[in-house]
């Protein structure tokens, strides 16, 4: 276990390296829609993929608190969040699923290639009609003498367009439902495995997200991640993860958000006085001081529980509903304090409020999260 100055020296040391390596004509990329590859490959050699992945795979073994304080100081250094994003679906739905349900012989194939960033991991579960209701996916698996036969498409997936290693899920035994969901690795080499297209988007632009389809995808029997039916044990393991840690990145990116806007309000002058001095411009700053401290609070709740191998559904829910909705009205008050200037898009600002937008639909809408906190409060 990492101490607290510990912890805060790693932040500081990623915040460093993000400020001084990752610097990139984002505005560029974000209007291409293109894919930051020499930022994913500096993450890669500095250890961002491998951050709570143990050392035996090239990772750098850090407990879940410490692995917050590490990913909040990559949303402060780093405003790329299309690059943040494809990190977090490439950790924590691709790595933590394969560390967790993988024989040892699929880890040490796989773990520390996807450490080091040189595979690129993806998880295809959401289909066109599989989306919230996620286990009425229509994907199928056959066996078939030492390999499985996939068909089906999957939507939405995030690094789809490039990834090497894709975990899919499929049923085996449609007749048994939900029971009958099964997880494979998928290489994008394998044949029958089809990138259909790439989706553009409103924000997060630069993370490349894809339709993917599976024609008589033949998938090797080893590639089965852990047993036939184990699909919904994989899925929720993953989700819980996910949900806990997808906007750890988010919490830096809030800091970096608010400290600009107080410096702004002390600098910019209306009436003979910094708008600071303005109530109504204070106010904001202040909800966005609570929302901060209250969303880390809530996040750092969840770590704390993994950290000592608890389940935390709930509160992972809690964290990415809280955290979502926080970043977002923190991004919408960042560009009414900055006027008119908040509105162009040389700031910044509006592309990280349409990043902070896809927050609430991703690893589960709002909406969701609010569904299962209920659940869990025997509702």
């Amino acid at each position: 276990m990492f101490s607290l100055k510990e912890q805060i020296e790693i932040k500081n040391n990623v915040i460093q390296f993000t400020e001084k390596l990752l610097i990139e004509n984002l505005a560029e990329l974000d209007q291409q829609e293109k894919f930051n590859l020499e930022g994913w490959q500096k993450c890669g050699e500095w250890g961002i993929m491998g951050l709570p992945i143990p050392q035996e795979y090239g990772g750098r073994e850090l407990d879940p608190l410490t692995t917050i304080y590490a990913l909040e100081g990559l949303g402060y250094g780093c405003k790329d969040n299309g690059l943040l994003f494809s990190i977090a679906a490439h950790t924590w739905a691709c790595e933590i699923p394969l560390l967790t349900f993988g024989t040892l012989e699929q880890k040490f194939k796989y773990l520390p290639k996807l450490v080091k960033g040189e595979l690129i991991g993806a998880h295809a579960v959401t289909e066109s009609e599989a989306g919230s209701d996620v286990y009425s996916l229509q994907t199928t698996a056959q066996k078939k003498g030492d390999k499985y036969i996939l068909n089906g498409s999957k939507m939405f997936v995030t690094n789809g367009a490039i990834a090497n290693l894709i975990l899919v899920f499929a049923n085996i035994q449609p007749e048994r439902g939900k029971r009958g969901i099964t997880c494979f690795l998928v290489e994008k080499d394998f044949p029958g495995f089809l990138v259909r297209k790439k989706m553009s988007k409103m924000g997060l632009r630069t993370a490349q997200m894809a339709e993917i389809v599976l024609e008589n995808c033949e998938v090797p029997a080893a590639n089965l991640l852990g047993k036939e039916g184990a699909g919904m044990a994989v899925f929720s393991h993953s989700m819980e993860w996910e949900r806990g840690f997808i906007l750890a990145s988010a919490i830096g990116s809030m800091e970096r958000l608010l400290e600009q806007c107080v410096q702004y309000t002390k600098k910019r002058k209306q009436f003979q006085q910094p708008i600071g001095k303005f109530q109504l411009i204070s106010s904001k700053l202040v909800d966005m001081k609570m929302r901060l401290e209250t969303a880390r609070s809530l996040l750092h709740k969840f770590g704390w529980l993994k950290q000592q191998e608890k389940s935390a559904f709930m509160e992972a829910a809690m964290a990415k509903l809280y955290i979502s909705e926080s970043w977002v009205q923190s991004c919408l008050d960042a560009i009414q304090i900055h006027g008119g200037y908040g509105y162009l898009t040389e700031l910044g600002l509006e592309r990280e409020l349409r990043d902070a937008l896809g927050s609430r639909l991703y690893s589960g809408t709002s909406e969701i999260q609010y569904q299962i906190i209920a659940q869990f409060m025997g509702l």
